[in-house]
């Protein structure tokens, strides 16, 4: 018995979610008096690879197939499959991304698997394995027995620190058989959005809504998030207005963020926007209207103009890293 781990990669460079994963499989893995190795498709080097050593892995299991840079779902479960067979692994861990949301289910079914998806904390092994998970868009937990002999998790992305532990991992090609008519899926294109830090692995969010009147006044949402080294976000209304575009949209219809910190800039925090960034760590509001829902939500909030309080935050940010 083993636990095995899905780290994905982009471009080369193994995802931070990923890092929180094998992680999380590491510290599965000692619960359960067993080692943890990982699984990694697509062309990574060497280093890269051994690297996963750090965050616990004992093993990386490398399938070094160039058609699996982009992540094609049926073909990647049919991979971990194998993997999971090779090793004889009884949990299998995904980040809880993109790529664990279309690989996770799959596998699923296919290992006969009970899953649970979005887990936030480490499973309960006393007495079978409980996993706790956010319901109803974070406003409750539900703790989820898995009594299947396969059990697979995905790992809610920022929810568990990274604490490196030194160490290298061992890295072994892996050349399960699939050919060219697994791949249901040709991508053609591929269009990559550039920006300082990706949003959904930001410890730091700057996010801007109505508010701000206007696309003209986005640049003090920018300054602020520049000088704290921050990812930008936005509400729906400001996506949908077309302001910014619609990658950086947070909510329940948008994207799920879980920041150390989530400043809220000129946004009034309807539900819909509140169910994808309840989960940080610490948000701070800032709205000129003192009965804005955000403020019931936020752990520090000033009532006040923004463009006021905005461009003086920032300033006195930038004399506190010059000192």
């Amino acid at each position: 018995m083993s636990v095995l781990v899905f780290a994905d990669q982009h471009e080369g460079k193994i995802k931070k979610a990923a890092l929180e994963a094998v992680q999380y499989g590491a510290s599965v893995a000692k619960q359960l008096g067993t080692a943890v190795n990982a699984i990694v498709v697509g062309e990574v080097s060497n280093d890269e690879l051994a690297s996963l050593g750090n965050y616990g892995a004992a093993k990386v299991l490398h399938v070094a197939d160039a058609r699996l840079n982009d992540i094609e779902p049926g073909v990647v479960t049919k991979v971990v499959a194998a993997a999971a067979e090779k090793e004889g692994a009884d949990v299998i861990i995904f980040a809880h991304n993109f790529s664990g949301k279309a690989i996770a289910p799959r596998l699923s079914a296919r290992l006969k698997a009970g899953l649970v998806a979005g887990a936030i904390e480490l499973p309960d092994t006393s007495n079978g394995f409980v996993v706790k998970k956010n319901v109803f868009s974070g406003k409750a937990f539900a703790k989820v027995s898995i009594s299947s002999a396969k059990k697979i998790v995905s790992v809610l992305p920022n929810t568990f620190s990274l604490a490196p532990v030194g160490g290298t991992a061992a890295v072994e090609a892996f050349s399960p058989a699939i050919n060219d008519a697994d791949f249901k899926v040709k991508v053609v294109k591929v269009e990559t959005v550039s920006g300082e830090v990706p949003l959904t692995e930001a410890e730091i969010i700057v996010s801007g809504g109505r508010g701000l009147k206007g696309p003209e006044n986005w640049g003090l949402v920018e300054d602020l998030a520049h000088v704290l080294g921050a990812a930008t976000a936005a509400s729906r209304p400001v996506s949908d207005s077309g302001w910014r575009p619609h990658h950086e949209h947070v909510g329940q219809t948008g994207l799920t963020v879980r920041p150390n910190l989530y400043i809220a800039i000129g946004i009034s925090g309807a539900i819909q926007h509140l169910a994808g960034v309840n989960g940080s760590k610490v948000i701070v509001v800032i709205n000129k209207d003192p009965e804005a829902p955000f403020f019931k939500a936020a752990d520090y909030g000033i009532v006040g103009d923004a463009f006021e309080v905005v461009p003086k935050l920032t300033e006195a940010l930038k004399k506190y890293k010059a000192n």
